[in-house]
């Protein structure tokens, strides 16, 4: 039988009438602009896209040590903490690239070496929500690669410094910091002006504009990868939680309107129940203006009546972020052939990849998981990552800091994946969890 769609996507984008943005031609005119007249031109359209215009985009000590020091202790402390997984895990990375020698044949020595990228330019974004944890995956990521000099790129956020972004572009090991943004950030970075030198390579996430900007650029410099909408796909059998399913669903939708989110699943009852309680949830999200959006136009729930159908259908998918919830989550390590990173299990939520956990959340999108894997040490010298949470106790503990660290970046979707953990396996207790069982009874 074929795949049976619960929920498809809708077709109210591809019908809309909204005037279309040239992001090329607008992207174009900006780069060419600043690589002609440098400084004069960013301050230009900083004023025009930021409203902002400072004397000086690059911050000084005092400023940086007076943004950490308008940071909450706690905040500060999960930054640390948070960079800490980040750390060991790029390390035992840059630990797997080995130098070596090898005679292939008598007399005949080859050899391999890994050399850092001398200079790189990292891209945090800040439009939305303060994105602290990309200051960890892009600038701490770089100086574990051992690359000398790296100079960090931020918006201001409604015309306000981004102290939480500014603390963790420091303690990660910025070199520069700016508080800079969009495009005009990244062709400063990639051409180079009278204040800022030109860096070899730019890494980071970024909106429509700022991902056109690597493109034209790239060749110019080298680029991580190309980044689309944040996408999530969870793959289930019938022994799955469907609210489990539904809470992480959202923390993705809640990235952007054109966020994809997708449920294959051998269970019509999981399914359909699923959709039930995403519905229900989304009632009572601070981040329901975005998040519903996406679910409306770009939620699927799948139903296949095997598992070797889900497997095939989710690499077709080819997904950014894979959650497998099933009875054996580890055979998605042999049946899945196409992702950016794994998700194992009921304990391991994508928001832990993306906040706190260690993996790098800087992840190929539009199925470019066909051809390449997600940023890591080895980008700044394919590979992919999967991550699986075995410890209850763990578990809990991630989802508390998970909780306070995505809250800081104002991201209650995410911090409902990391409290739905704690609640299960240590026992505590959430207001939101609460209220849907209040209204719902019978879940």
């Amino acid at each position: 039988m074929p795949a049976r769609y619960l929920k498809s996507k809708a077709n109210a984008l591809a019908n809309s009438s909204a005037p279309k943005v040239d992001v090329s031609s607008i992207v174009k005119g900006v780069i060419e602009d600043i690589r002609g007249n440098g400084d004069t031109a960013v301050r230009k359209y900083s004023e025009k896209f930021d409203k902002w215009s400072p004397q000086s985009f690059k911050l000084s000590r005092a400023e940086i040590d007076a943004s950490i020091a308008a940071c909450p202790q706690q905040t500060i402390d999960d930054i640390k903490e948070a960079q800490k997984n980040v750390r060991r895990f790029a390390e035992a990375q840059r630990e797997s690239l080995k130098d070596f020698e090898y005679e292939i044949q008598p007399g005949v020595v080859l050899g391999q070496k890994n050399l850092p990228i001398q200079s790189v330019g990292a891209y945090i974004p800040g439009g939305r929500y303060p994105l602290l944890a990309s200051a960890h995956m892009t600038i701490l990521t770089a100086k574990v690669a051992g690359v000398p000099h790296v100079v960090g790129c931020t918006p201001p956020i409604a015309g306000h410094t981004p102290h939480g972004t500014i603390a963790a572009m420091h303690l990660a090991g910025a070199d520069e910091i700016y508080l800079l943004g969009g495009v005009q950030a990244i062709a400063a970075m990639a051409v180079g002006t009278e204040s800022m030198r030109k860096v070899d390579f730019i890494a980071g996430p970024g909106n429509a504009f700022v991902a056109e900007g690597k493109r034209q650029l790239f060749g110019e410099v080298g680029i991580d990868l190309f980044a689309g909408p944040t996408e999530i796909l969870i793959v289930t059998d019938e022994t799955a939680d469907p609210f489990t399913i539904a809470t992480d669903i959202i923390s993705q939708a809640e990235h952007g309107p054109d966020s994809p989110a997708v449920v294959i699943t051998t269970s019509e009852t999981v399914g359909r129940k699923a959709i039930q309680i995403i519905n229900e949830l989304l009632k009572h999200l601070s981040t329901a203006d975005v998040a519903g959006v996406s679910w409306e136009q770009f939620g699927e729930v799948v139903v296949v009546d095997t598992m070797e159908e889900a497997w095939k259908l989710a690499n077709e998918y080819a997904f950014e972020h894979v959650q497998i919830f099933t009875k054996r989550p580890r055979d998605a390590l042999d049946k899945m052939t196409a992702y950016g990173a794994l998700f194992l299990g009921e304990k391991t939520c994508v928001s832990y990849g993306d906040k706190v956990i260690g993996t790098n959340h800087v992840l190929p999108t539009r199925k470019a998981a066909r051809y390449t894997g997600g940023l890591w040490v080895g980008k700044y010298l394919r590979t992919v990552t999967y991550q699986e949470v075995e410890d209850s106790n763990a578990s809990a503990e991630l989802g508390r800091l998970c909780g306070r660290a995505a809250r800081a970046e104002n991201f209650e979707g995410h911090a409902r994946s990391g409290d739905l953990r704690a609640q299960k396996y240590q026992d505590d207790h959430y207001d939101w969890i609460k209220l849907y069982h209040d209204e719902n009874p019978t879940t």
